[in-house]
């Protein structure tokens, strides 16, 4: 099994569909008012938003998108006016993360984890 595609709501489609684009995702499918569908550049997953009456309430969704040079990445980004709610840092987990909201309010990360994305010190290996 592998993961294809995360889906977040969006109040309005036409203000979510620039800001992703924004991001470097590559938009592969427009059905307004109601879909739209990026490819990430890296990778074979894709990304969608799906137009909703109402946004969920309390903390909703994290979507992670991996940077493998996240300080320029992010850098880029505040370039071209992207807001961060916190700047790249350092977590205990050994990822290091930078965070934002999208329009409608989900929350995002980009991080890089490396090696310690899928093999932390912690990781189970059950046999």
């Amino acid at each position: 099994m592998n993961l294809n595609q995360v889906t977040v709501p969006s109040l309005d489609l036409t203000k979510s569909i620039p800001f992703y684009e924004k991001l470097g995702l590559k938009l592969i499918v427009e059905s307004l008012p109601h879909y739209a569908r990026f490819e990430c550049p890296d990778g074979h997953s894709t990304f969608s938003i799906h137009k909703t009456k109402s946004l969920p309430k309390g903390d909703g969704v994290y979507v992670y998108f991996e940077c493998d040079e996240l300080d320029k990445h992010v850098n880029a980004l505040k370039e071209k006016g992207i807001e961060f709610d916190q700047a790249p840092t350092d977590q205990s987990w050994r990822w290091r993360e930078a965070r934002l909201k999208d329009v409608d309010g989900n929350q995002l990360i980009l991080f890089y984890g490396g090696e310690n994305r899928l093999n932390p010190p912690w990781r189970i290996d059950k046999h």
